[in-house]
């Protein structure tokens, strides 16, 4: 059973940072690929980031999110810098389906299994 749990999120004033945390049990994390995505409230789900051999980020936070993978702790991590009130959301990782990190990816998630509960974002002055 693939589960991941998502931690680290919290409120922060814009221009802040926050260091999301994407654990994994009962496999190796380093052998998918990994999404984070984000849904505000009254929106539908949207992809922010992948890792696999690669990276990928969508446009709204390319520059300001950096995603990367501690193979040791099994986790993979979205720093995000540069926090705007848009980012609020509640951000989720999963496992992505294709196997692949790609930009379609992002634009259409496909994961295996459930959505975790995510861990909220709130960015707000």
């Amino acid at each position: 059973q693939l589960q991941l749990v998502e931690s680290g999120g919290g409120s922060v004033q814009p221009g802040g940072s926050l260091r999301l945390s994407c654990a994994a049990s009962g496999f190796i994390l380093e052998d998918y690929a990994i999404g984070w995505f984000r849904q505000a409230p009254g929106k539908e789900r949207e992809g922010v980031s992948c890792i696999a051999t690669n990276t990928r980020y969508s446009e709204s936070v390319r520059g300001r999110f950096t995603i990367s993978r501690d193979n040791a702790k099994n986790t993979v991590y979205l720093q995000m810098n540069i926090l705007k009130p848009e980012d609020t959301a509640v951000y989720y990782c999963a496992v992505l389906r294709s196997g692949i990190c790609s930009n379609s990816v992002l634009d259409r998630p496909n994961v295996l299994g459930s959505w975790g509960q995510g861990t909220q974002v709130t960015v707000s002055s």
